[in-house]
């Protein structure tokens, strides 16, 4: 399994993506003559969305009209007064949490009944959550699009489109078998079996398609396919007149739930589940079989150079002040104790489901 990930580099660390390209980011600090100059990108988010900014708190910056329903419970707030937050709300089960701070997937759960949520709240307790409305739409995409502050209109430079961890019986083969046979499934073996031991022994009629994650997520199995074939003036003209209305916002990716790409262009039927700031991926690079590892490199720093145009620009003609150094790296810091803390809580579906029998 180690071979595996070590000869397909969309498995490898994240700093293998990082770390070649610190050089480039050092020129570019040096060229801003400030070492944050990227804090002046997103002036409606919080250090421009570095990772340590509430979800909760951009979540809000979205339209109406394609916010999924949302709602934030407080650290070690009574589970009953949750409990009743999620009945007033409307949100019914199947439904997402997830710690209010917090990326790349980390403690978020599907959660399908009472028994599984409160379970989540009890272990989670110390934390900030959301608990957000599972939107049914069938296809989830990121939409990576930036506008310099000078200009009227934004461009869409990466669409990312994203196919859930699937198996396909063929009615002999049980689930387990099926899934260490698949070459993609094997590399999550430990979430599958936190997800669906109890199904292991499950035999699939022939064609009968069996989704392992719903959740949209990298380190969740789901495998990202390059997309940007997709892109076109209706397309961005549609996803610019959503995000001009969010004061400020100049760079970054949507998580979109849709039905259909003409939907997207019509601007309507879909949801933004999530908005990111400057910590985001244009995560089309990790389609490896349309990417190579050089070429995944060399976008992330066309990346940062559009950060860097529009961090200045927004610093002259803005006015918009770089964040105190020793304030951005001081919540880089408490954000990776967070993480530390966040993960050790982990709560695996397994232990929800024989807290459930």
């Amino acid at each position: 399994m180690k071979l595996l990930k070590f000869k397909a580099w969309e498995y490898w660390p994240t700093y293998m993506f990082y770390l070649p390209n610190i050089p480039y980011a050092v020129y570019l600090a040096l060229r801003a003559k400030n070492l944050v100059f990227f804090s002046a990108t997103n002036p409606c988010i919080k250090h421009s969305g570095n990772g340590s900014e509430s979800k909760f708190a951009t979540i809000k910056l979205i339209p109406t009209a394609f916010k999924p329903i949302s709602i934030f419970i407080k650290a070690n707030a009574s589970i009953d007064n949750t409990l009743d937050k999620v009945f007033k709300n409307k949100i019914k089960f199947p439904l997402i949490i997830k710690p209010d701070v917090g990326f790349r997937g980390l403690l978020v759960n599907r959660i399908t009944t009472k028994i599984e949520l409160i379970t989540y709240l009890k272990t989670h307790q110390n934390f900030n959550l959301i608990i957000q409305e599972f939107v049914d739409y069938k296809n989830e995409c990121g939409i990576f699009y930036h506008r310099l502050p000078n200009q009227q209109h934004g461009k869409i430079t990466s669409i990312t489109l994203k196919k859930y961890l699937t198996i396909i019986g063929d009615g002999n083969t049980t689930l387990v078998e099926l899934i260490n046979k698949d070459k993609r499934a094997i590399l999550y073996l430990q979430l599958i079996t936190e997800l669906h031991q109890q199904n292991f022994h499950l035999i699939l009629k022939k064609g009968e398609k069996f989704i392992l994650n719903l959740i949209g997520n990298h380190s969740k199995g789901t495998q990202f396919i390059n997309g940007a074939h997709l892109i076109n003036h209706q397309l961005e003209i549609a996803i610019d007149s959503v995000l001009q209305q969010i004061p400020n916002f100049y760079y970054g990716r949507l998580d979109i739930k849709y039905n259909s790409f003409e939907d997207l262009e019509q601007v309507k039927n879909f949801k933004i589940i999530e908005l990111n700031g400057i910590i985001s991926e244009p995560t089309h690079i990790y389609d490896s079989s349309k990417t190579t590892y050089i070429k995944a490199l060399k976008e992330i720093r066309n990346h940062w150079k559009l950060i860097y145009k529009i961090s200045t620009t927004n610093h002259k003609i803005n006015n918009v002040k770089y964040t105190r150094i020793s304030d951005f790296f001081n919540s880089l810091i408490q954000l990776k104790k967070y993480i530390k803390q966040a993960k050790a809580t982990h709560l695996t579906p397994n232990k929800v489901l024989s807290q459930n029998s």
